[in-house]
């Protein structure tokens, strides 16, 4: 899998994500992660990322992540559930089919 474009810039925007994730806090969504916060915005916000952007883009990316929009990405994501059919989850198909 490619390395996204904003990859380069995750270090230097850290406080920021810090910065979200208190906000998160005191709307006791506490057990987010910063990795959490980080793929959500890589798969969701910057699904097309510009070669061009400044990194003033991505912090107001940052900051304008609205609870409510994590929240639903992150069920989607986990409703979407694993793929049974792929070699990885042949396996635990094949442990559900023998009970």
């Amino acid at each position: 899998m490619a390395v996204h474009l904003y990859e380069k810039y995750r270090e230097d925007v850290a406080v920021v994500l810090s910065s979200k994730l208190d906000e998160f806090k005191v709307f006791d969504y506490d057990q987010v992660s910063e990795d959490d916060l980080w793929n959500f915005l890589l798969t969701k916000k910057w699904r097309k990322p510009r070669e061009d952007v400044h990194i003033y883009e991505i912090v107001r990316d940052i900051l304008n992540v609205k609870v409510s929009d994590f929240i639903s990405f992150q069920t989607v994501e986990h409703l979407k559930g694993p793929d049974w059919f792929s070699d990885a989850g042949a396996g635990e198909l094949e442990e559900l089919l023998k009970k």
